[in-house]
């Protein structure tokens, strides 16, 4: 009987296979969340990464070794022992090169041992973005977000892992920074549409005098939603 798959619990799947397992750690209400910690996450992520290799005894350490390591290379921490770091990770692997019938060439990724097989394959997909666009490889910039993701729009300029969630937040976060200037000394903010209670209509002054109109006055606080 084929057991059942948990649901992969994080924010961000999907991405290219080395941020795929740097984005198996997160902040769940301000909490760290890492999913590697159980053997059970792991296979989760395994799964949902489309990694078809069997975990094997080691896998879950081999990946939070390389998940490490990655950072590190990636954040430029570390200096150059981040980059030997990575490098032992990839001395488990070696690419095997072939030529069959009809000049048909094959690549296939050999390990030492099975339990480095999905770590080697992260490793090895870090260095094929490096190569490919490194710019294109981000951290989401909300403050409070450790996702990464890699940039695939067209302009290059995608800012935060979900529109939907980080995006939003740092917009309300800028909205609430501009209300905060336009309130007056030592007059409490006042939701729009609303009035305080208690605090009855609003007395405007007039003054008229020959040749001159009555005019009066209304405060108006304008909103904007970048």
């Amino acid at each position: 009987m084929t057991p059942v798959q948990d649901p992969d619990p994080r924010p961000l799947p999907g991405e290219p296979l080395a941020l795929d397992l740097l984005n198996t750690q997160w902040l769940a209400s301000g909490s760290p969340v890492d999913q590697l910690t159980t053997p059970e996450g792991t296979r989760t992520w395994l799964a949902a990464a489309g990694v078809t290799a069997a975990p094997a005894q080691g896998t879950r350490e081999a990946l939070v070794t390389t998940r490490q390591a990655i950072r590190d290379v990636l954040t430029r921490q570390g200096g150059t022992a981040a980059r030997d770091r990575l490098n032992e990770v990839l001395g488990h692997g070696c690419l095997r090169l072939s030529l069959g019938p009809g000049t048909t060439t094959t690549q296939a990724l050999e390990v030492d041992d099975p339990a480095w097989q999905p770590a080697v394959m992260a490793a090895v997909n870090v260095l094929d973005l490096l190569e490919q666009a490194p710019d294109r490889i981000r951290q989401c910039q909300h403050p409070a977000c450790v996702l990464w993701f890699y940039d695939t729009t067209r302009n290059g300029t995608r800012r935060w892992c979900s529109m939907a969630s980080c995006g939003n937040r740092a917009k309300a976060h800028r909205h609430y920074d501009r209300v905060k200037k336009t309130r007056l000394p030592g007059r409490p903010a006042v939701p729009a549409g609303t009035c305080p209670v208690g605090s009855g209509p609003v007395a405007v002054s007039r003054r008229s005098s020959a040749g001159s109109r009555s005019s009066s006055g209304r405060a108006q606080v304008m909103y904007e939603v970048a």
